[in-house]
């Protein structure tokens, strides 16, 4: 596979990972203090979306640096990478936290 593929792939499971594992962990958490666990599992992914795609991208501030300094420099495939590798710690994230709302039966 190409190294653009596999880095795209390697940030939507870092940050899907993040999530499931960030809920799950929270809904043991809520067992231990008598709270309900579905509730606690989908506030706590929907809680760690952002803290995901940051995470699975390598940081919140690099990424852009890498945008602005090749856009300006008239380098446009870098930043159209940078872009997508967000895009696809975007999507591992979202589809973490649906996978979480859907298990834990969240109605709307």
């Amino acid at each position: 596979m190409s190294q653009f593929i596999t880095r795209a792939l390697l940030d939507y499971f870092i940050a899907f990972g993040i999530v499931i594992g960030g809920a799950m962990l929270g809904g043991i958490a809520a067992v231990l203090t008598l709270q309900s666990p579905a509730l606690t599992m989908v506030a706590v992914s929907k809680q760690l979306k952002i803290w995901a795609l940051a995470a699975a991208v390598g940081g919140t501030i690099d990424p852009m640096r890498v945008i602005e300094s090749n856009f300006l420099d008239g380098n446009l495939s870098p930043a159209i990478k940078q872009i997508l590798y967000i895009l696809f710690a975007f999507l591992g994230a979202h589809m973490g936290t649906e996978l979480v709302a859907w298990i834990c039966r969240e109605r709307g």
